[in-house]
């Protein structure tokens, strides 16, 4: 265990550049005065890591120095097999570079390897398109890429839902979520998100592209999720459901289930009091009309306003005596 983590601080020094001791111990899981047991068992073995000082300092390696330990495990081995699953590979154009890149792996892998990485990448398989969902058709996917991993600034036309405008913005990533491709980019010095769906006429221009100091997309990525389901459930029902109205309500959404967590079920024909959180009135009558056989809206009073003003209507639409 150790030997591995005192490579993993080589690979990340010699791929990453200088690193701070928070961020190395941060990588790799340990506490900073392990991390720094570890450095100086590298320097006595040899390893050319040396400290800086101050604001920007860390720990780096002697330019020009490299390890030639890559070897892979069998495990590493394999999550590189995985980490080349097709779909999503092949929307931005590296569906043939992963398929070569593979093929070169598996010709440098023990014979006792093989097998088992073409086995894991032949019964593994990733659709990441919802239910009842076509993948949308991306031609300008490939531009849009180019912009990014190039770190040049892209010219496109957007179409949003409320109006469509012609912008620059500064490519910092691509998150594939739920079969959506969304461009991450910074626009008049702040960080946003665009779906790839609506750019329109996508144009790589020249230049180097604005990018935040120290930007991190997995982190930016889950720090958005999270500021958009707290904007988006702004309100709160209180329902009484059944054992079945439960598990309708868990499958609302994530906000509804983490709320939902832990709560017993109710016993045959009778009901549970919950909170759920829920987004404007209107929008939620919708979803919980939908599960009215098995769950009542208690309140608040402007949600249940909203509620028979959505049955009247359709009374009306359907000849009912409301």
């Amino acid at each position: 265990m150790r030997a591995s983590r005192l490579l993993s601080i080589q690979m990340l020094l010699q791929t990453r550049g200088r690193m701070t001791a928070q961020a190395l111990s941060e990588a790799l899981e340990v506490s900073e005065r392990t991390l720094y047991r570890d450095i100086d068992e590298l320097t006595a073995a040899g390893v050319p890591v040396y400290a800086e000082r101050g604001r920007s300092g860390g720990f780096q390696l002697l330019p020009g120095w490299k390890t030639t330990l890559t070897g892979l495990t069998p495990a590493e081995a394999e999550a590189v097999f995985l980490s080349g699953l097709a779909g999503p590979a092949r929307e931005l154009g590296l569906g043939g570079d992963v398929e070569r890149a593979q093929l070169k792996l598996l010709a440098a892998l023990p014979e006792q390897w093989r097998e088992r990485a073409r086995r894991l990448s032949s019964r593994l398989h990733l659709d990441p398109v919802d239910w009842y969902r076509e993948a949308d058709d991306l031609p300008q996917l490939q531009a849009v890429s180019a912009a990014v991993l190039e770190e040049r600034p892209l010219e496109m036309v957007y179409e949003s839902w409320t109006r469509t405008v012609r912008q620059v913005v500064h490519p910092l990533g691509l998150v594939l979520k739920s079969g959506t491709w969304y461009l991450v980019a910074g626009r008049e010095q702040k960080v946003r998100t665009f779906r790839v769906a609506a750019i329109v006429e996508p144009r790589v221009l020249e230049g180097r592209a604005w990018r935040p100091r120290r930007f991190d997309l997995a982190e930016h990525w889950r720090d958005a999720v999270r500021r958009f389901e707290r904007e988006l459930h702004t309100g709160q029902a209180e329902v009484a459901a059944t054992a079945r109205g439960l598990a309708a309500l868990r499958a609302l959404g994530a906000a509804q289930a983490r709320a939902l967590r832990g709560t017993p079920l109710p016993a045959e024909d009778t009901r549970v009091r919950v909170r759920v959180p829920t987004e404007s009135p209107e929008q939620a009558a919708g979803q919980l009309l939908r599960l009215a056989d098995e769950v009542e809206v208690l309140g608040p009073p402007r949600l249940l306003e909203a509620i028979r003003q959505r049955l009247a209507r359709a009374c009306a639409v359907y000849g009912v005596p409301a």
